[in-house]
C-alpha cells in the first residue's frame, strides 16, 4: 500500500532524504500571484486517522526515520494542539526521529505565541522553511506575499529565540526585468541580517495559470531573462556574509544548478555561475547571427 497524497509533492531539496508525512492539503494562504502549486486544491487538514495510518504503514514496513518533513504548503499553520499531537505520534512510531521540519509563512509564526513556539520545539519541531522570496518590500507587496521585511525580521527573531532552524526560500527574477541587481542587493541585506541555515533559491515560475501571467499581459510585470537571473544569483552569493549556510540554487528554463556551503565554496560557486552566464551569452549571440 502506497502513501496517499493529493496535489503536487513539493519539499525543499535538503529534505529529500526525510520521510515525508502529509498532514494537510494545499496552502492556507495561497494568494501569492506567482504560485500555481496549490491553486487547484482546497486547503484543509487531513484526518488524524489518515496521518496515523501512514505512520503505522511505514512502521510496519520497518521504517524508523531520523528526519520527518511535514507536507503540505505551510504545515506550521496547523493549530498548535494538532501539531503537538502529530509530533507525539511521530515520536511514538519512530523512536529514532531527531527532527521534524516543515514549511511555514511569516504569518504562521506571528499567529503563535512564544509559549506555543517553545512547546513545539520541545516536542521535536526543528526546521522551518520560510517563503522569504525577496528582500524588497515593494516586490513582496506586488506579489501579494503575506509579510513585509520588517515583519519577517521580527518573526524570524522569535523562532530563533526558541531554538528553531530557519531556512529561506528565495526566488530569482521576482523583481522583474532590469531589477535583478537591486533585488540581489536588498535580499543579501535581509539574508545577512537574519542568517538562515539554508537557502533554496530558484527562478520564478512563469505559467499561464498563475495570476502573475495577467500582469505580464498587461505589461505591469516584465520578466527578466535567464541571463539576468544568473547575474542576480551571482551578485547575491557574492554579497552574502561569512556565516555558515547551505545553498542550493536552480533555474527553471536552463540546466544550471549551484550548490555549496558558504562561505568556503563561494569562489567555486561564482566561477560556476560565470561560466554558465558566458555559455548563455554565447548561445544568445549565435542565435542572433542565425
Amino acid at each position: 500500500m502506497a502513501m496517499e497524497y493529493e496535489g503536487q509533492i513539493c519539499r525543499p531539496p535538503m529534505e529529500r532524504a526525510s520521510f515525508m508525512l502529509p498532514v494537510a492539503v494545499g496552502c492556507s494562504y495561497n494568494r501569492c500571484i506567482f504560485c500555481t502549486l496549490f491553486k487547484h486544491v482546497s486547503s484543509r487538514l487531513l484526518p488524524m486517522e489518515q496521518i496515523q495510518a501512514e505512520l503505522s504503514r511505514v512502521k510496519t514496513l520497518g521504517g524508523n526515520p531520523e528526519r520527518v518533513f511535514l507536507g503540505d504548503g505551510n504545515a506550521f499553520g496547523l493549530p498548535t494542539e494538532r501539531l503537538l499531537e502529530i509530533l507525539d505520534r511521530i515520536h511514538e512510531a519512530f523512536p529514532a526521529c531527531r527532527e521534524v521540519n516543515m514549511d511555514a509563512t511569516v504569518t504562521n509564526i506571528r499567529e503563535k505565541s512564544d509559549e506555543e513556539l517553545r512547546s513545539l520545539f520541545q516536542a521535536g519541531a526543528r526546521g522551518l522553511y520560510l517563503g522569504i522570496e525577496s528582500g524588497m518590500a515593494k516586490v513582496l507587496r506586488f506579489m501579494k506575499k503575506d509579510h513585509t521585511p520588517e515583519e519577517a525580521y521580527r518573526e524570524i527573531g522569535r523562532i530563533r529565540e526558541q531554538g528553531f532552524s530557519y531556512n529561506a526560500h528565495l526566488m530569482l527574477g521576482l523583481a522583474g526585468k532590469g531589477n535583478g541587481q537591486k533585488n540581489a542587493e536588498e535580499t543579501a541585506r535581509f539574508i545577512n541580517r537574519t542568517e538562515p541555515d539554508r537557502i533554496i533559491n530558484f527562478t520564478i515560475f512563469l505559467h499561464r495559470e498563475a495570476p502573475l501571467w495577467r500582469e505580464i499581459e498587461r505589461g505591469t510585470f516584465v520578466p527578466a531573462d535567464e541571463y539576468e537571473n544568473l547575474l542576480e544569483e551571482r551578485s547575491l552569493i557574492e554579497q552574502i556574509g561569512d556565516f555558515s549556510l547551505l545553498y542550493d540554487g536552480f533555474h527553471d528554463n536552463i540546466e544550471v544548478r549551484t550548490r555549496g556551503k558558504l562561505p568556503e565554496d563561494r569562489e567555486k560557486m561564482l566561477i560556476h555561475l560565470d561560466r554558465a552566464a558566458e555559455r548563455l551569452l554565447y548561445e544568445k549571440r549565435n542565435k542572433k547571427k542565425d
